[in-house]
């Protein structure tokens, strides 16, 4: 009686907590919030001044006494009590701040793969004390999987290659379980950091993360596209300490993530090789399924194909392909609670 109560009055929630960005759908309704994932506090009156957008835009620009901040690092909680305060202002802000025990919310969350017991922990806490009611785990790679729709439960090999903000995870997934799987430390924020590095050893200027995102989302690619294009990107130049501007062409830019997709790819390779022979069959059949920003970055399903010479598809929407396999779920948790990571609380 009272589970249906409380079920009748929260607003249960799946999130995907990631690096970058934080995901959050909500039962009944799909993805409510879609925010980055960083928080603005000032360090002398402990105030909360901005939480997603709005702190996103002040990075780079506070004075000494305010941080704008990604409490997050490679999917794992690095500041706890920040990351704490981002959760809560997210649940309040889906909750109108009209807060009560019964309208506590169950919440499923993504998590990495290689996340020890003592950071699982951390996000769990963290959660429950932002205002959850329950809180449930689930590997990404395998709510991407279930927010494409793959036949999880089946005994079918299903590859799965989800590059986050700050995470490249790659798993092979059948009969409801993870067969076998790699992580890296490679994604997004990787990407950009790439850009910034070749533009200073090759331009001697220094971007701006947002100007490298900026121009890893606009000519950014693995694979060689059929019209060349270039962008003007403008930064500081290090020898004069003035402002500069350059003109990248997509080749620049290919060349400078050419390390990081070489790494992606080769570490995939490595999963195929590590995959039972019952299920190589079924992979090359399938093919692969990318999720996640990276799997945006143009011409990488090309060169993942050229390379290991297995079908690459990316799944639709691949950013919120996590989030909706978390709402998803929500939707049916008891049915699908198998799929869940064992709780730190049992």
């Amino acid at each position: 009686m009272f589970k249906k109560l409380f079920r009748r009055f929260s607003k249960d929630m799946g999130i995907d907590l990631g690096t970058v960005n934080t995901l959050v759908y909500i039962r009944d309704k799909g993805i409510i919030i879609n925010e980055p994932s960083v928080v603005a506090i000032n360090t002398r009156t402990d105030q909360l001044l901005a939480v997603g957008d709005e702190a996103k835009k002040m990075m780079g620009k506070t004075p000494s006494h305010i941080l704008a901040i990604n409490p997050l690092d490679e999917g794992v909680i690095t500041d706890f009590e920040i990351t704490e305060r981002m959760l809560k202002y997210f649940i309040d802000k889906v909750n109108n701040k009209n807060f009560n025990f019964i309208s506590r919310p169950r919440v499923v969350i993504g998590i990495p793969l290689e996340i020890t017991e003592v950071e699982k922990k951390a996000v769990e806490d963290a959660a429950m004390q932002a205002g959850a009611r329950e809180v449930h785990l689930i590997t990404e790679t395998m709510a991407a999987a279930i927010g494409a729709r793959l036949p999880i439960h089946e005994p079918i090999g299903n590859l799965v290659v989800d590059i986050g903000g700050g995470l490249t995870e790659i798993a092979v997934i059948s009969l409801g379980g993870i067969v076998t799987w790699r992580s890296l430390p490679i994604g997004g924020r990787v990407f950009n950091k790439n850009i910034i590095d070749y533009c200073r050893e090759n331009f001697s200027i220094l971007l701006g993360e947002p100007t490298a995102e900026d121009i890893k989302i606009k000519i950014g690619s693995a694979y060689n596209i059929a019209k060349p294009i270039d962008i003007k990107a403008k930064g500081r130049d290090l020898i004069t300490g003035l402002p500069k501007e350059i003109i990248l062409s997509d080749e620049q830019v290919r060349e400078a993530l050419r390390k990081s997709v070489k790494t992606i790819v080769e570490t995939i390779k490595d999963t195929v090789e590590a995959t039972p022979p019952e299920l190589i069959s079924d992979i090359y059949e399938r093919g692969i399924l990318l999720s996640g920003g990276g799997a945006l970055l143009k011409g990488l399903d090309k060169l993942i194909h050229k390379e290991i010479k297995i079908p690459v598809n990316i799944i639709d929407d691949p950013l919120t392909a996590v989030v909706r396999g978390t709402g998803i779920i929500l939707e049916d948790l008891e049915s699908l609670k198998d799929l869940l990571s064992p709780s730190t609380r049992e």
